[in-house]
Protein backbone atom coordinates (compact mmCIF):
# COMPACT_ATOMS: atom_id res chain seq x y z
CA UNK A 1 0.00 0.00 0.00
CA UNK A 2 1.06 3.60 -0.84
CA UNK A 3 0.84 5.19 2.61
CA UNK A 4 0.97 8.18 1.41
CA UNK A 5 -2.91 8.01 1.08
CA UNK A 6 -3.48 8.51 4.59
CA UNK A 7 -1.03 11.39 5.43
CA UNK A 8 -3.33 14.29 4.56
CA UNK A 9 -5.78 12.83 7.39
CA UNK A 10 -2.52 11.92 9.76
CA UNK A 11 -0.31 15.21 8.97
CA UNK A 12 -3.47 17.95 9.92
CA UNK A 13 -4.44 14.81 12.84
CA UNK A 14 -1.02 15.66 14.47
CA UNK A 15 -0.53 18.80 14.12
CA UNK A 16 -3.60 19.36 15.36
CA UNK A 17 -2.66 16.68 18.66
CA UNK A 18 0.24 18.27 19.38
CA UNK A 19 -0.94 22.19 19.29
CA UNK A 20 -3.76 21.09 21.97
CA UNK A 21 -0.79 19.48 23.95
CA UNK A 22 1.32 22.67 23.80
CA UNK A 23 -1.61 25.11 23.96
CA UNK A 24 0.79 26.84 26.52
CA UNK A 25 2.94 27.58 24.03
CA UNK A 26 3.71 31.11 22.79
CA UNK A 27 1.63 33.09 19.85
CA UNK A 28 4.35 32.46 17.39
CA UNK A 29 5.23 29.21 17.60
CA UNK A 30 2.16 28.38 17.70
CA UNK A 31 1.52 30.13 14.83
CA UNK A 32 4.38 29.36 12.60
CA UNK A 33 3.99 25.33 13.94
CA UNK A 34 0.64 26.04 12.00
CA UNK A 35 1.62 27.03 8.99
CA UNK A 36 4.37 24.59 8.28
CA UNK A 37 1.97 22.35 9.24
CA UNK A 38 -0.67 23.39 6.57
CA UNK A 39 2.28 24.04 3.94
CA UNK A 40 3.00 20.40 4.62
CA UNK A 41 0.00 19.43 3.15
CA UNK A 42 1.20 21.15 -0.09
CA UNK A 43 3.51 18.57 -1.73
CA UNK A 44 1.48 15.60 -0.41
CA UNK A 45 -1.43 16.86 -2.34
CA UNK A 46 0.76 17.57 -5.33
CA UNK A 47 2.19 14.44 -5.14
CA UNK A 48 -1.38 12.50 -4.95
CA UNK A 49 -2.58 14.55 -7.69
CA UNK A 50 0.45 12.89 -9.63
CA UNK A 51 -0.49 9.43 -8.59
CA UNK A 52 -3.91 10.16 -10.09
CA UNK A 53 -3.36 10.93 -12.78
CA UNK A 54 -2.29 7.89 -14.36
CA UNK A 55 -6.20 7.25 -13.98
CA UNK A 56 -5.42 4.35 -11.22
CA UNK A 57 -7.40 4.27 -8.67
CA UNK A 58 -5.43 3.54 -5.40
CA UNK A 59 -6.89 1.57 -2.65
CA UNK A 60 -5.55 1.61 1.42
CA UNK A 61 -6.85 -0.65 3.79
CA UNK A 62 -6.15 0.55 7.01
CA UNK A 63 -4.58 -2.48 9.00
CA UNK A 64 -4.58 -4.41 6.50
CA UNK A 65 -8.37 -5.37 7.10
CA UNK A 66 -10.02 -5.68 3.25
CA UNK A 67 -13.22 -4.76 1.85
CA UNK A 68 -15.99 -4.70 2.58
CA UNK A 69 -15.11 -5.88 6.63
CA UNK A 70 -12.24 -3.37 6.59
CA UNK A 71 -12.21 0.57 6.72
CA UNK A 72 -10.19 1.43 3.26
CA UNK A 73 -9.53 4.93 1.90
CA UNK A 74 -9.47 5.52 -1.85
CA UNK A 75 -7.97 8.11 -4.00
CA UNK A 76 -9.06 9.01 -7.43
CA UNK A 77 -8.95 12.39 -9.84
CA UNK A 78 -11.46 14.02 -8.12
CA UNK A 79 -10.55 13.24 -4.35
CA UNK A 80 -6.54 14.45 -5.36
CA UNK A 81 -7.62 17.93 -6.97
CA UNK A 82 -10.12 18.37 -3.81
CA UNK A 83 -6.91 18.08 -1.58
CA UNK A 84 -5.20 20.10 -3.58
CA UNK A 85 -7.50 23.15 -3.57
CA UNK A 86 -7.99 22.11 0.57
CA UNK A 87 -4.28 22.45 1.28
CA UNK A 88 -4.11 25.98 -0.87
CA UNK A 89 -7.24 27.28 0.65
CA UNK A 90 -6.30 25.92 4.74
CA UNK A 91 -2.63 27.59 3.98
CA UNK A 92 -3.73 31.04 3.31
CA UNK A 93 -6.15 31.10 5.57
CA UNK A 94 -3.36 30.01 8.23
CA UNK A 95 -1.33 32.81 6.85
CA UNK A 96 -4.29 35.60 7.62
CA UNK A 97 -5.62 34.39 10.80
CA UNK A 98 -2.14 34.76 12.23
CA UNK A 99 -1.99 38.47 11.88
CA UNK A 100 -4.49 38.57 14.98
CA UNK A 101 -7.62 37.22 14.44
CA UNK A 102 -6.40 34.09 15.82
CA UNK A 103 -6.27 35.77 19.04
CA UNK A 104 -9.96 36.51 19.35
CA UNK A 105 -10.78 32.63 21.15
CA UNK A 106 -8.41 29.62 22.23
CA UNK A 107 -7.01 27.28 19.84
CA UNK A 108 -8.14 28.83 16.55
CA UNK A 109 -4.80 26.62 14.98
CA UNK A 110 -5.40 23.27 16.75
CA UNK A 111 -9.40 23.23 15.29
CA UNK A 112 -7.82 24.84 11.83
CA UNK A 113 -5.97 21.70 11.56
CA UNK A 114 -9.07 19.18 13.13
CA UNK A 115 -11.54 21.13 10.42
CA UNK A 116 -8.84 19.79 7.84
CA UNK A 117 -8.99 16.21 8.84
CA UNK A 118 -12.63 16.20 8.44
CA UNK A 119 -12.48 17.49 4.88
CA UNK A 120 -9.47 15.76 4.19
CA UNK A 121 -11.12 12.25 5.52
CA UNK A 122 -14.49 13.16 3.60
CA UNK A 123 -12.58 13.35 0.47
CA UNK A 124 -10.85 10.19 0.92
CA UNK A 125 -12.94 7.29 2.43
CA UNK A 126 -14.44 4.88 0.73
CA UNK A 127 -17.01 3.80 3.97
CA UNK A 128 -20.34 6.00 4.69
CA UNK A 129 -20.08 5.65 7.92
CA UNK A 130 -16.66 6.69 8.30
CA UNK A 131 -17.80 9.65 5.72
CA UNK A 132 -20.66 10.57 8.49
CA UNK A 133 -17.38 10.25 11.41
CA UNK A 134 -15.70 12.33 8.98
CA UNK A 135 -18.51 15.12 8.63
CA UNK A 136 -18.73 15.31 12.79
CA UNK A 137 -15.07 15.71 12.85
CA UNK A 138 -15.73 18.27 10.25
CA UNK A 139 -18.67 20.02 11.54
CA UNK A 140 -17.73 20.07 15.57
CA UNK A 141 -14.18 21.62 14.31
CA UNK A 142 -16.92 24.38 12.72
CA UNK A 143 -18.73 24.96 15.48
CA UNK A 144 -15.91 26.06 18.01
CA UNK A 145 -14.35 28.09 15.13
CA UNK A 146 -17.85 29.85 14.12
CA UNK A 147 -18.25 31.14 17.95
CA UNK A 148 -14.51 32.34 17.41
CA UNK A 149 -14.41 35.68 18.67
CA UNK A 150 -17.94 35.29 20.49
CA UNK A 151 -20.14 37.95 20.63
CA UNK A 152 -23.93 37.68 19.78
CA UNK A 153 -24.53 37.85 16.05
CA UNK A 154 -21.84 34.69 16.21
CA UNK A 155 -23.78 33.08 18.68
CA UNK A 156 -27.23 33.88 17.35
CA UNK A 157 -25.69 32.28 13.75
CA UNK A 158 -24.01 29.54 15.78
CA UNK A 159 -27.44 28.17 17.53
CA UNK A 160 -28.85 27.81 14.23
CA UNK A 161 -26.06 26.30 12.79
CA UNK A 162 -25.69 23.54 15.70
CA UNK A 163 -29.32 22.99 15.67
CA UNK A 164 -29.51 22.47 11.72
CA UNK A 165 -26.80 20.70 11.85
CA UNK A 166 -27.21 17.99 14.94
CA UNK A 167 -30.86 17.12 13.27
CA UNK A 168 -29.08 16.64 9.76
CA UNK A 169 -26.71 14.30 11.57
CA UNK A 170 -29.67 12.78 13.23
CA UNK A 171 -31.06 12.10 9.51
CA UNK A 172 -27.69 10.83 8.02
CA UNK A 173 -27.72 8.29 11.13
CA UNK A 174 -31.04 7.12 10.52
CA UNK A 175 -30.26 7.04 6.44
CA UNK A 176 -27.10 4.81 7.15
CA UNK A 177 -28.99 2.60 9.19
CA UNK A 178 -31.82 1.79 6.61
CA UNK A 179 -28.97 1.01 4.51
CA UNK A 180 -27.34 -0.57 6.23
CA UNK A 181 -30.23 -2.72 7.60
CA UNK A 182 -30.97 -3.71 4.13
CA UNK A 183 -27.54 -4.37 2.79
CA UNK A 184 -25.73 -5.41 5.74
CA UNK A 185 -22.98 -3.29 4.43
CA UNK A 186 -21.97 0.33 4.55
CA UNK A 187 -18.22 0.04 2.08
CA UNK A 188 -19.39 2.39 -1.00
CA UNK A 189 -18.27 0.05 -3.73
CA UNK A 190 -20.53 -3.45 -1.64
CA UNK A 191 -23.34 -1.36 -1.21
CA UNK A 192 -23.42 -0.32 -4.89
CA UNK A 193 -23.23 -3.87 -6.06
CA UNK A 194 -26.10 -4.84 -3.20
CA UNK A 195 -28.51 -2.08 -4.19
CA UNK A 196 -27.78 -2.91 -7.99
CA UNK A 197 -29.48 -6.16 -7.08
CA UNK A 198 -32.24 -5.35 -4.81
CA UNK A 199 -35.19 -6.54 -5.50
CA UNK A 200 -38.81 -4.75 -5.90
CA UNK A 201 -39.41 -5.64 -2.21
CA UNK A 202 -36.73 -3.45 -1.11
CA UNK A 203 -36.60 -0.84 -3.40
CA UNK A 204 -38.74 1.68 -1.76
CA UNK A 205 -37.18 1.46 1.78
CA UNK A 206 -33.46 1.62 -0.37
CA UNK A 207 -34.78 5.03 -1.87
CA UNK A 208 -36.15 6.16 1.47
CA UNK A 209 -32.44 5.93 2.17
CA UNK A 210 -31.09 7.49 -0.68
CA UNK A 211 -33.89 10.49 0.14
CA UNK A 212 -32.52 10.95 3.76
CA UNK A 213 -28.63 10.97 2.89
CA UNK A 214 -29.85 13.21 -0.03
CA UNK A 215 -31.42 15.68 2.65
CA UNK A 216 -28.24 15.30 4.59
CA UNK A 217 -25.98 16.70 1.46
CA UNK A 218 -27.85 18.90 0.58
CA UNK A 219 -28.01 20.81 4.20
CA UNK A 220 -24.23 20.50 4.16
CA UNK A 221 -23.98 22.10 0.33
CA UNK A 222 -26.85 24.52 0.79
CA UNK A 223 -29.45 23.39 -2.01
CA UNK A 224 -32.45 25.27 -2.23
CA UNK A 225 -34.64 25.11 0.02
CA UNK A 226 -31.92 24.38 3.16
CA UNK A 227 -29.78 27.00 1.98
CA UNK A 228 -31.17 29.92 4.65
CA UNK A 229 -28.23 28.83 7.34
CA UNK A 230 -25.51 29.86 5.03
CA UNK A 231 -25.71 33.46 4.71
CA UNK A 232 -26.05 34.29 8.04
CA UNK A 233 -23.71 32.18 9.52
CA UNK A 234 -20.63 32.89 7.16
CA UNK A 235 -22.01 36.57 7.31
CA UNK A 236 -21.27 35.98 11.09
CA UNK A 237 -18.12 34.19 11.11
CA UNK A 238 -14.61 36.20 11.47
CA UNK A 239 -13.13 36.48 7.65
CA UNK A 240 -10.58 33.46 7.62
CA UNK A 241 -13.47 31.21 9.20
CA UNK A 242 -15.70 32.05 6.82
CA UNK A 243 -13.07 31.51 3.87
CA UNK A 244 -12.29 27.74 5.30
CA UNK A 245 -16.02 27.52 5.09
CA UNK A 246 -16.04 28.45 1.66
CA UNK A 247 -14.90 24.39 0.93
CA UNK A 248 -17.49 22.86 3.45
CA UNK A 249 -20.43 23.01 0.84
CA UNK A 250 -18.45 21.68 -1.73
CA UNK A 251 -17.78 18.41 0.65
CA UNK A 252 -21.87 18.31 0.71
CA UNK A 253 -21.56 18.51 -2.99
CA UNK A 254 -18.47 16.04 -3.16
CA UNK A 255 -20.80 13.58 -1.22
CA UNK A 256 -23.74 14.16 -3.85
CA UNK A 257 -21.27 13.44 -6.56
CA UNK A 258 -19.93 10.02 -4.63
CA UNK A 259 -22.89 8.64 -3.42
CA UNK A 260 -25.51 9.18 -6.63
CA UNK A 261 -22.94 8.24 -9.09
CA UNK A 262 -21.73 5.23 -7.37
CA UNK A 263 -24.50 4.15 -5.40
CA UNK A 264 -27.40 5.48 -6.55
CA UNK A 265 -26.62 5.72 -10.78
CA UNK A 266 -26.98 4.12 -13.97
CA UNK A 267 -26.34 0.75 -12.31
CA UNK A 268 -28.09 1.03 -9.18
CA UNK A 269 -31.60 -1.07 -10.69
CA UNK A 270 -34.71 -0.23 -9.51
CA UNK A 271 -33.85 2.97 -7.70
CA UNK A 272 -30.96 4.06 -10.51
CA UNK A 273 -30.64 7.60 -11.09
CA UNK A 274 -32.19 8.57 -7.78
CA UNK A 275 -33.57 11.92 -7.04
CA UNK A 276 -31.84 13.19 -10.88
CA UNK A 277 -34.42 15.31 -12.25
CA UNK A 278 -35.43 16.86 -8.51
CA UNK A 279 -31.21 17.97 -8.78
CA UNK A 280 -31.94 19.94 -11.34
CA UNK A 281 -34.81 21.55 -10.44
CA UNK A 282 -33.25 22.18 -6.89
CA UNK A 283 -30.01 23.83 -8.98
CA UNK A 284 -32.23 26.03 -10.79
CA UNK A 285 -34.35 27.43 -7.78
CA UNK A 286 -30.98 27.46 -5.50
CA UNK A 287 -29.26 29.86 -8.44
CA UNK A 288 -31.91 32.10 -8.26
CA UNK A 289 -32.29 32.19 -4.59
CA UNK A 290 -28.59 33.08 -4.20
CA UNK A 291 -29.19 36.16 -6.86
CA UNK A 292 -32.18 37.47 -5.49
CA UNK A 293 -30.28 37.42 -1.90
CA UNK A 294 -27.24 38.66 -3.61
CA UNK A 295 -29.53 41.83 -4.66
CA UNK A 296 -30.84 41.99 -1.17
CA UNK A 297 -27.78 41.74 0.83
CA UNK A 298 -27.26 44.69 3.27
CA UNK A 299 -23.40 44.17 4.12
CA UNK A 300 -20.28 43.18 2.27
CA UNK A 301 -19.78 39.33 4.20
CA UNK A 302 -23.81 38.87 2.92
CA UNK A 303 -23.16 39.53 -0.41
CA UNK A 304 -20.04 36.95 -0.80
CA UNK A 305 -22.38 34.60 1.20
CA UNK A 306 -25.34 34.62 -1.18
CA UNK A 307 -22.07 34.29 -4.07
CA UNK A 308 -21.24 30.76 -2.19
CA UNK A 309 -25.40 30.13 -2.41
CA UNK A 310 -25.14 30.93 -6.55
CA UNK A 311 -21.84 28.81 -6.61
CA UNK A 312 -23.81 25.87 -5.34
CA UNK A 313 -26.48 26.04 -7.74
CA UNK A 314 -24.31 26.64 -10.88
CA UNK A 315 -21.89 23.18 -9.61
CA UNK A 316 -24.94 21.21 -9.51
CA UNK A 317 -26.75 22.55 -12.43
CA UNK A 318 -23.67 21.05 -14.10
CA UNK A 319 -24.05 17.75 -12.22
CA UNK A 320 -28.25 17.12 -12.90
CA UNK A 321 -26.91 17.62 -16.96
CA UNK A 322 -25.28 14.53 -16.68
CA UNK A 323 -22.75 14.40 -19.48
CA UNK A 324 -19.32 14.38 -18.69
CA UNK A 325 -18.48 17.67 -20.34
CA UNK A 326 -21.02 19.20 -17.78
CA UNK A 327 -19.51 17.43 -14.60
CA UNK A 328 -15.91 18.34 -15.51
CA UNK A 329 -17.57 21.89 -16.49
CA UNK A 330 -18.48 21.64 -12.73
CA UNK A 331 -15.68 20.49 -11.55
CA UNK A 332 -13.42 23.69 -13.00
CA UNK A 333 -16.19 26.01 -11.68
CA UNK A 334 -16.13 24.60 -8.01
CA UNK A 335 -12.12 25.35 -7.93
CA UNK A 336 -12.70 28.98 -9.23
CA UNK A 337 -15.49 29.61 -7.07
CA UNK A 338 -13.91 28.00 -3.79
CA UNK A 339 -11.02 30.27 -3.98
CA UNK A 340 -12.90 33.32 -4.97
CA UNK A 341 -15.52 32.67 -2.26
CA UNK A 342 -12.32 32.63 -0.13
CA UNK A 343 -10.50 35.68 -1.52
CA UNK A 344 -13.55 37.39 -1.51
CA UNK A 345 -14.03 37.17 2.19
CA UNK A 346 -10.72 37.79 3.13
CA UNK A 347 -10.95 40.58 0.95
CA UNK A 348 -14.52 42.51 2.03
CA UNK A 349 -12.65 42.03 5.52
CA UNK A 350 -9.84 44.04 4.96
CA UNK A 351 -12.34 47.13 3.88
CA UNK A 352 -14.68 46.71 6.55
CA UNK A 353 -11.21 47.62 8.78
CA UNK A 354 -11.01 50.68 7.13
CA UNK A 355 -14.49 51.98 7.60
CA UNK A 356 -14.86 52.80 11.18
CA UNK A 357 -18.00 52.32 13.06
CA UNK A 358 -19.61 51.63 9.42
CA UNK A 359 -17.91 48.37 9.02
CA UNK A 360 -18.96 46.03 6.41
CA UNK A 361 -22.85 47.76 6.08
CA UNK A 362 -23.56 48.53 2.43
CA UNK A 363 -23.87 52.33 3.16
CA UNK A 364 -21.82 55.58 2.37
CA UNK A 365 -19.16 55.76 4.70
CA UNK A 366 -15.93 57.45 5.73
CA UNK A 367 -12.90 57.14 2.23
CA UNK A 368 -10.95 53.45 3.12
CA UNK A 369 -7.31 54.20 3.48
CA UNK A 370 -6.38 52.34 0.10
CA UNK A 371 -8.93 53.29 -1.95
CA UNK A 372 -6.75 52.36 -5.09
CA UNK A 373 -5.47 49.12 -3.97
CA UNK A 374 -8.86 47.62 -2.11
CA UNK A 375 -11.07 49.08 -5.05
CA UNK A 376 -8.77 47.19 -7.79
CA UNK A 377 -8.60 44.16 -6.00
CA UNK A 378 -12.69 44.42 -5.71
CA UNK A 379 -12.73 44.87 -9.16
CA UNK A 380 -10.72 42.20 -10.07
CA UNK A 381 -12.37 39.61 -7.92
CA UNK A 382 -15.87 41.10 -9.53
CA UNK A 383 -14.84 40.50 -12.97
CA UNK A 384 -14.29 37.01 -11.81
CA UNK A 385 -17.01 35.52 -9.71
CA UNK A 386 -19.44 37.23 -12.18
CA UNK A 387 -17.48 35.47 -15.55
CA UNK A 388 -16.63 38.22 -17.23
CA UNK A 389 -13.52 37.85 -19.33
CA UNK A 390 -10.78 37.51 -18.54
CA UNK A 391 -10.67 35.13 -15.65
CA UNK A 392 -11.48 32.02 -14.57
CA UNK A 393 -14.94 32.62 -13.47
CA UNK A 394 -15.77 33.01 -17.52
CA UNK A 395 -13.96 30.27 -18.98
CA UNK A 396 -16.27 28.07 -16.13
CA UNK A 397 -19.48 29.52 -17.28
CA UNK A 398 -18.67 29.33 -20.82
CA UNK A 399 -17.87 25.46 -20.42
CA UNK A 400 -20.74 24.69 -18.56
CA UNK A 401 -23.00 26.54 -21.15
CA UNK A 402 -21.39 24.72 -24.31
CA UNK A 403 -22.01 21.38 -22.33
CA UNK A 404 -25.46 22.14 -21.88
CA UNK A 405 -26.38 22.64 -25.85
CA UNK A 406 -29.84 24.10 -27.25
CA UNK A 407 -32.30 21.72 -25.57
CA UNK A 408 -34.68 22.06 -23.13
CA UNK A 409 -32.36 21.52 -20.37
CA UNK A 410 -29.78 23.85 -22.36
CA UNK A 411 -32.18 27.08 -22.82
CA UNK A 412 -32.83 27.14 -19.05
CA UNK A 413 -29.71 26.83 -17.78
CA UNK A 414 -28.50 29.94 -20.34
CA UNK A 415 -31.58 31.79 -19.30
CA UNK A 416 -30.54 31.33 -15.50
CA UNK A 417 -26.82 31.99 -15.51
CA UNK A 418 -26.99 34.76 -17.86
CA UNK A 419 -30.00 36.42 -16.23
CA UNK A 420 -28.08 35.55 -12.56
CA UNK A 421 -25.20 37.17 -14.18
CA UNK A 422 -26.70 40.27 -14.66
CA UNK A 423 -28.12 40.64 -11.21
CA UNK A 424 -24.72 39.62 -10.01
CA UNK A 425 -23.19 42.36 -11.88
CA UNK A 426 -26.02 44.71 -10.92
CA UNK A 427 -25.31 43.67 -6.91
CA UNK A 428 -21.38 44.00 -7.17
CA UNK A 429 -21.72 47.29 -8.94
CA UNK A 430 -23.57 48.73 -6.70
CA UNK A 431 -21.39 47.17 -3.81
CA UNK A 432 -18.22 49.08 -5.09
CA UNK A 433 -20.17 52.50 -5.64
CA UNK A 434 -21.10 52.58 -2.06
CA UNK A 435 -17.64 52.02 -0.87
CA UNK A 436 -15.01 53.58 -3.48
CA UNK A 437 -17.20 55.41 -4.78
CA UNK A 438 -19.81 57.35 -2.53
CA UNK A 439 -17.47 57.47 0.37
CA UNK A 440 -17.16 60.99 2.03
CA UNK A 441 -14.47 62.89 3.95
CA UNK A 442 -10.77 61.53 4.72
CA UNK A 443 -9.85 58.03 5.61
CA UNK A 444 -10.32 57.64 9.18
CA UNK A 445 -7.31 58.33 12.03
CA UNK A 446 -8.58 55.29 13.91
CA UNK A 447 -7.82 52.81 10.79
CA UNK A 448 -4.91 51.22 9.49
CA UNK A 449 -3.69 50.67 6.25
CA UNK A 450 -4.07 46.81 5.39
CA UNK A 451 -1.44 44.34 7.22
CA UNK A 452 0.93 43.07 4.47
CA UNK A 453 1.01 39.50 5.12
CA UNK A 454 -3.35 39.63 5.62
CA UNK A 455 -3.11 41.33 1.71
CA UNK A 456 -0.47 38.03 0.73
CA UNK A 457 -3.17 35.80 1.61
CA UNK A 458 -5.46 37.32 -0.39
CA UNK A 459 -3.71 38.02 -3.39
CA UNK A 460 -2.58 34.34 -3.13
CA UNK A 461 -6.22 33.16 -3.36
CA UNK A 462 -7.03 35.76 -6.12
CA UNK A 463 -4.35 34.86 -7.95
CA UNK A 464 -6.09 31.14 -8.24
CA UNK A 465 -8.35 32.68 -10.58
CA UNK A 466 -5.11 33.64 -12.59
CA UNK A 467 -3.64 30.36 -12.66
CA UNK A 468 -6.87 28.48 -13.46
CA UNK A 469 -7.20 30.31 -16.38
CA UNK A 470 -3.24 29.81 -17.31
CA UNK A 471 -3.72 26.47 -17.15
CA UNK A 472 -7.18 25.93 -18.17
CA UNK A 473 -6.00 23.87 -21.11
CA UNK A 474 -4.32 20.47 -19.48
CA UNK A 475 -6.87 21.57 -16.48
CA UNK A 476 -9.80 20.98 -18.34
CA UNK A 477 -8.00 17.82 -19.69
CA UNK A 478 -7.36 16.08 -16.05
CA UNK A 479 -11.11 17.22 -15.44
CA UNK A 480 -12.31 15.61 -18.39
CA UNK A 481 -10.94 12.89 -17.11
CA UNK A 482 -11.94 12.75 -13.56
CA UNK A 483 -15.25 13.25 -14.99
CA UNK A 484 -14.88 10.15 -17.23
CA UNK A 485 -14.05 8.19 -14.30
CA UNK A 486 -16.45 9.55 -11.82
CA UNK A 487 -19.62 8.58 -13.80
CA UNK A 488 -17.82 4.85 -14.55
CA UNK A 489 -18.47 3.19 -11.16
CA UNK A 490 -17.55 -0.42 -12.34
CA UNK A 491 -14.20 0.64 -11.76
CA UNK A 492 -14.72 1.83 -8.46
CA UNK A 493 -16.17 -1.11 -6.99
CA UNK A 494 -13.83 -3.78 -9.14
CA UNK A 495 -10.55 -1.93 -7.77
CA UNK A 496 -12.34 -1.73 -3.96
CA UNK A 497 -13.60 -5.26 -3.86
CA UNK A 498 -10.59 -6.28 -5.49
CA UNK A 499 -8.65 -5.82 -3.03
CA UNK A 500 -5.66 -3.62 -1.72
CA UNK A 501 -2.55 -3.46 -3.85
Amino acid sequence: MNHALILPILVPLLAGSLLLIGHRLGKSAKRLFSILATLGLLPIAIHLVGLASDDQLRLYALGNWQAPFGIVLLLDRLSAILLLLTAVLALFVAIYASRGDDLRGQNFHALLQFQLVGINGAFLTGDLFNLFVFFEILLISSYALLLHGQGPDRTRAGLHYVVLNLLGSSFFLIGVSLLYGLTGTLNMADLALRVGQAGPDQAPLLAAGGFLLLIVFALKAAIMPLYLWLPKTYSAATAPVAALFAIMTKVGFYAILRVHTLIFGEQAGLVANLAHDLLWWLALLTLVAGVLGVLAARSLAQVVSYLVVVSVGTLLAGFALGSPAALAASLYYLLHSTLIAAALFLLVDLIARQRGAFHGALMPSAAVRQPLLLGSLFFIAAISVIGLPPFSGFIGKVMLLRAAGIGAQGLMLWAVVLLGGLGTLIALSRTGSLVFWRSFGSPLQSTESADAWRLLATLGLLSGSVLLLALAEPLNAYLQATAAQLLEPERYIQRVMGGAE
